[in-house]
């Protein structure tokens, strides 16, 4: 105890020294007198609290309160959360390269990436792992597996896997490799002269291979369009942002600014690269996931009048984050800056500096929202994110589909197929036969699916509100009508979703066999978003009217 007295009050006393010297100046006063405070505090709740209490812990309490009425993406890193933070932003890490899930007891292989060391070994999805390095692998957690497949690489784990489609045992040993997320997991033409990028990540280098991709397409001679999918992507690293859109205007384009309190943090990303094709027709699919360095691209594409947005609005992140190490291997992110894309226009949604008395957030008012102009004249809107110039309504997927997906029973059913029908499916025709969809729907007859649809939720509101408001008894008999008919009805809901929990399971089975690009090219097959760009690049007289006169719409 006295020890541990006596390195809080050396600490306490070198902050207040240090807080001393930098509280000189008249505007530091404030600082200077609330961290003295919070030393304060610190020390005397560690010292005289009743019971013990952990340093560490209470440390990250007060950060996290800090910075909990900022923005959610503020945050204090302690130094066990910066290797996740790491693998997050250069998307690689040292390991077999293998998605898991837990299975019963087990854990297993639920995805071997293409080419990694758990495909090289001949991991398939299914394979429960039964022990690591001689350590019996019962009650483990993905965690707990994740945390031992991973390692340097060059050195090697050793696993007893039960095979899924011989039901035999197997002793591997795996050599680790630096395991390099694909970025761009799909290329290819989707038409006779259209090419398609599927870009899900702005990780470390992505833009070598978004590159690489674009100039294989180029090599054929016959690339006349291009379509680039950043739908659900969440962004990441903005310089690969810059590379990305200098392969597609003039070098010295200014392309995003960033604008921030102090001059250090404000600056301007300018193009340096030579373009590989200033004329290349582009079509940017968008959705409401896509965000962050994302909607820079699309925004720039957009207010360069190079392109066409098409898809939904766009998430609206336009705010930066700087890591900044504040000791002992610890690293607070935090907001620093906003983006503004080339029309002076900024894509942030949500207005965190100004809360209401309840400490919610909300989004720029329609009264607020501001209009600018593309390079050419062409209106477009802040407000938040980035709207399409060609809007397709997005499609959701039922809660009962995203229930029977989440809970495991789509991929426990798509075991019991696989070992029955083992043979390979084309990934582009392959569709779920009504005799085995009827296969599942037996399947799922014991299966807890407690659950109730966005539908029922919003019927529940209204009946809160009317009784509250006392309208309920004039309208009770038809809340219950509708009560009646949407009640859970498991067997109902299967057929009334069948072609959603079809879709899911077939993009399973070709998961499984053809890896996640062949998932990609099955979905494009069928894709509206997709089918929708190809027809605003082949219709070229579309497409120069939207990117030379087409106004956005404002909301």
């Amino acid at each position: 105890m006295v020890k541990k007295f006596k390195y809080a009050f050396l600490g306490a006393a070198v902050l207040t020294g240090v807080l001393v010297v930098t509280g000189a100046g008249k505007g530091d006063f404030p600082l200077g007198k609330n961290l003295e405070i919070l030393v304060n505090v610190f020390r005397d709740i560690n010292f005289f609290y009743v019971d013990e209490t952990d340093p560490d812990k209470l440390m990250k309490d007060a950060v996290v309160g800090m910075t909990s009425k900022l923005d959610p993406y503020t945050e204090y890193l302690a130094a066990k959360e910066m290797e996740a933070f790491t693998v997050m932003a250069t998307g690689k890490y040292g390991g077999i390269g293998a998605v898991i899930r837990q299975k019963g007891d087990y854990v297993a292989i639920a995805e071997p990436y293409e080419g990694s060391p758990a495909d090289k070994a001949g991991l398939q999805a299914g394979d429960k792992i039964l022990a690591i390095d001689g350590e019996d692998a019962k009650g483990f957690s993905t965690e707990m597996v994740s945390t031992k497949l991973k390692g340097d690489p060059g050195t090697s784990v050793k696993l007893k896997v039960l095979k899924f489609y011989s039901g035999k045992e197997e002793q591997l040993s795996i050599r680790r490799e630096r395991i390099s997320m694909q970025p761009v997991p799909y290329y290819g033409f989707i038409s006779d002269s259209i090419g398609y990028i599927r870009h899900t990540d702005f990780s470390e280098d992505c833009s070598s291979d978004f590159r690489y991709a674009l100039m294989e397409m180029k090599k054929t001679g016959k690339l006349k369009g291009l379509v680039l999918d950043y739908r659900d992507n969440g962004g990441g690293i903005m310089d690969e942002a810059v590379k990305i859109l200098s392969m597609f205007v003039p070098r010295g384009t200014e392309v995003v600014s960033m604008k921030g309190r102090t001059p250090e943090m404000s600056k301007e990303y300018i193009t340096s690269d030579s373009p590989i094709d200033t004329e290349l027709p582009l079509a940017v699919l968008v959705s409401s996931g896509s965000a962050s360095a994302a909607e820079i691209v699309a925004g720039a594409i957009q207010d360069l009048d190079r392109g066409v947005l098409v898809g939904q609005r766009t998430f609206g992140k336009g705010l930066v984050q700087s890591t900044k190490p504040v000791g002992y291997n610890s690293y607070l992110k935090i907001t620093t800056a906003k983006y503004y894309i080339p029309s002076g226009r900024c894509i942030q949604a949500v207005d965190y500096a100004h809360r209401a008395e309840d400490g919610s957030v909300r989004s720029v008012p329609d009264s607020l929202v501001k209009e600018f102009a593309t390079a050419g004249g062409r209106k477009v809107y802040d407000g938040g994110g980035v709207m399409p110039d060609v809007k397709v309504p997005a499609e959701y997927l039922s809660t009962f589909t995203v229930l029977a997906y989440a809970k495991g029973y789509v991929e426990d059913f798509v075991d019991v197929y696989l070992r029955q029908n083992p043979e390979k499916v084309d990934p582009e025709t392959f569709v779920v036969s009504d005799e085995a969809y009827a296969q599942f729907a037996e399947f799922m007859q014991d299966k807890d699916m407690d659950y109730k649809s966005e539908t029922l939720l919003a019927l529940n509101s209204l009946k809160e509100k009317a009784e509250r408001e006392l309208y309920y008894d004039k309208i009770k008999d038809a809340v219950a009508l509708i009560e009646k008919e949407l009640k859970e009805d498991k067997v109902g809901d299967l057929q009334l979703y069948k072609y959603q929990l079809s879709d899911v399971i077939a993009d399973d089975i070709v998961l499984r066999q053809h890896y996640k690009k062949g998932v990609i090219r099955r979905d494009i097959a069928k894709d509206k978003e997709v089918k929708e760009a190809i027809r605003v690049l082949s219709d070229k007289g579309r497409y120069e009217r939207i990117v030379t006169s087409q106004d956005t719409e404002r909301k």
